[in-house]
């Protein structure tokens, strides 16, 4: 039992390592998206309110990626401890129980915590693709505006004309 436990904590540290690693490329991701937003935003000389609306969906993805990272702070102390209590404890057999209980929730927590990567994967990048839209809608917006001005000042020359003529 007692070895069968101790593959098991290092195959969940094996594990954490990889979430680890798969949470600092998130990270990474995460800052080059934003840095693209950022850039995107500086190019296209945004209105402040889609510059704002940036801004928050940076700071969105950034507490998310907070949050994940203390879970997983979490989770690497609570397998120190239960690697520690596997060490030292010899007691019983109903300990062991526990042990894999524990393991198994942290199993768990550890899929979820990937599941939730992977969300905010898409989440940034549904985020950057609404971002991408709402600078095509401004930009036909302002075709639209001008096309108007242009009309109005058209029908204003018209009026002037025909005022003019009476």
């Amino acid at each position: 039992d007692r070895d069968t436990d101790k593959k098991r904590i290092e195959e969940l540290l094996e594990e954490n390592m990889v979430l680890e690693i798969a949470q600092k490329q998130s990270m990474n991701e995460s800052a080059h998206l934003g840095w693209e937003l950022e850039q995107l935003s500086k190019s296209t000389d945004l209105a402040d309110s889609e510059k704002s609306f940036v801004f928050e969906l940076n700071e969105c993805a950034s507490s998310r990626i907070l949050k994940l990272e203390k879970d997983n702070q979490s989770l690497q102390n609570t397998i120190q401890e239960l690697r520690d209590a596997s060490l030292t404890s010899r007691e019983s057999s109903l300990k062991f129980v526990e042990l894999e209980k524990e393991n198994q929730q942290l199993s768990k927590k550890i899929e979820k915590l990937q599941n939730q990567i992977e969300k905010e994967k898409q989440s940034n990048q549904d985020l950057e693709t609404l971002s991408e839209e709402l600078i095509k809608d401004k930009e036909q917006l302002q075709v639209v505006v001008e096309t108007l001005k242009a009309d109005k000042d058209r029908q204003i020359k018209d009026l002037k004309q025909e005022n003019d003529h009476l």
